[in-house]
């Protein structure tokens, strides 16, 4: 007969509310936790003996009532609401952007990137779709809670979920790479060579390095952090109160500036920064914290982008409009969207995507034969996709791990423990032995040897990062 221990630590004052379940049937411990309410994450582990899965279980269970859980009867605590961005919704322009296609993800959607090869889209309900520029999907995943946000750091992209996971989806089975407190309300991520930068609802910034750990954390000005940005030299916090900007390596304040109104999203390039707020403007700020160009829109800025040269400006309102300005702030055009307010854009090659509050991910023809036909109302035939249509699996985040006997051209390295924490170190021959490997900390087992497609070194250096399949080595 299987024992089961359910334990719960809710705080006051919106701190944490969790829940952490330890089953033991036989051999098998299973831990069931997350955010009070919901499924949660399953992990399961078979040990030699029921003994010594007992024993593991008991260390378990010991060690979260040291840092507060409580025996609980799951059910009686309710779910508490995970904070979305408010929509007061007004009439948008009645002249409509031209839509060269959409593809309908069914739930409101804050996830996008869009690259050179592929468009992705991730919504409130955990469903995130890797598309061609063709509109058509590729590969889809189904994660757990709400996607936050779709950030890439080099040649690998992760999705950040409302229950605090940051998952991997560089390879075709994703994983956790990092793991924030499932209470802390995160509202938006970004990364920069291995080093996670997170915003949250109470103004907080923190950074997490490659092994999943804090390296600091500052507490901006204002509250409701929608904007984070991490470049080479330091991490652009927008909040309430405006924008700030701190130094990498130590959380420094380098310089803050006041904005009109709170920051509700933003966007970078090389030079500048952009925040897009709730006085119906978008502020432009060069790197070394010069106050530049304001961009007038007419209603609450939900979202914005520029073009690499920063030549364009785009907007996105809560009145479900698109604008795009000149560099010097001239208003080019104002549209409609006709599938409601984009939370997030990005602009590539002439297209505007936007991910929107119907959930939406559309595809705008911004150029400028495009635009003047809108204008004059013309518009081209639209493809409307549907993910219902979607054929193939759907991937899911799993703590299981494939085994192999054979290494093949693969990365060999393996599971130790130094100074009382799990490292991951390379094996084969031609690295640095004495560096870490980022690694998924879910799967780590000490004494463990693991295949990977590939292995490089950071960009910062001092560490390397695994990419593509992970399998165990037996």
């Amino acid at each position: 007969m299987s024992e089961r221990t359910y334990l719960e630590l809710s705080e006051d004052g919106g701190g944490s509310h969790k829940f952490y379940e330890v089953i033991v049937d036989g051999c098998e411990m299973r831990i069931r936790y997350g955010r009070i309410g919901d499924q949660g994450r399953l992990q399961a582990k078979t040990f030699a003996t029921p003994e010594k899965a007992k024993a593991e279980a008991q260390k378990k269970i010991k060690s979260k009532m040291k840092k507060g859980y409580e025996a609980a009867v799951q059910g009686v605590r309710k779910k508490r609401p995970v904070t979305r961005r408010a929509i007061q919704s007004t009439r948008s322009s009645s002249k409509r952007a031209p839509i060269v296609w959409k593809f309908s993800t069914g739930r409101s959607a804050f996830g996008i990137f869009i690259d050179e090869e592929h468009c992705w889209v991730g919504n409130e309900s955990g469903k995130v779709y890797c598309l061609g520029h063709d509109g058509s999907v590729i590969r889809q995943y189904g994660l757990p809670d709400g996607v936050k946000c779709i950030v890439a750091d080099d040649e690998w992209l992760y999705a950040g979920c409302d229950d605090g996971k940051v998952d991997d989806l560089s390879g075709f089975k994703q994983k956790t790479a990092y793991e924030i407190d499932a209470n802390v309300d995160i509202y938006w991520l970004d990364i920069k060579d291995g080093v996670l930068g997170v915003s949250d609802n109470a103004g907080n910034v923190t950074t997490i390095n490659h092994e999943d750990e804090s390296q600091w954390t500052r507490k901006s000005s204002g509250s409701s952090g929608w904007m984070v940005r991490c470049d080479e030299i330091g991490v652009y916090h927008g909040h309430s109160g405006g924008v700030t900007m701190y130094d990498w390596e130590d959380g420094e304040q380098i310089w803050h500036k006041s904005t009109n109104g709170s920051v509700l999203f933003g966007w970078q390039e090389e030079g500048m920064v952009y925040a897009g707020t709730g006085g119906r403007v978008v502020n432009s700020f060069t790197k070394t914290g010069e106050s530049s160009v304001t961009y007038r829109c007419d209603g609450s800025v939900f979202s914005c982008a520029a073009s690499q040269d920063g030549k364009y400006v785009f907007a996105g309102d809560s009145s479900s409009s698109i604008y795009c300005f000149a560099q010097d702030g001239k208003r080019l055009w104002k549209l409609g969207t006709g599938c409601g307010s984009a939370f997030s854009m990005q602009f590539l090659n002439d297209k505007v995507y936007i991910v929107t509050t119907d959930g939406s991910l559309a595809c705008i023809d911004a150029s400028e034969e495009a635009i003047k036909a809108a204008e004059a109302g013309q518009l081209p035939q639209m493809r409307d996709i549907k993910a219902s249509a979607a054929t193939g699996p759907v991937a899911s985040v799993s703590d299981t791990i494939e085994t192999t006997s054979d290494a093949g051209s693969g990365v060999v390295v393996q599971c130790i423990k130094d100074g009382g924490k799990l490292r991951v170190r390379v094996l084969s021959d031609g690295y640095n032995k004495s560096w870490n490997v980022q690694f998924p900390k879910n799967i780590r087992e000490e004494g463990a040897r693991y295949v990977v497609d590939g292995i490089r070194e950071a960009g910062r250096g001092g560490f390397y990062r695994a990419f593509g399949d992970i399998k165990r080595l037996v």
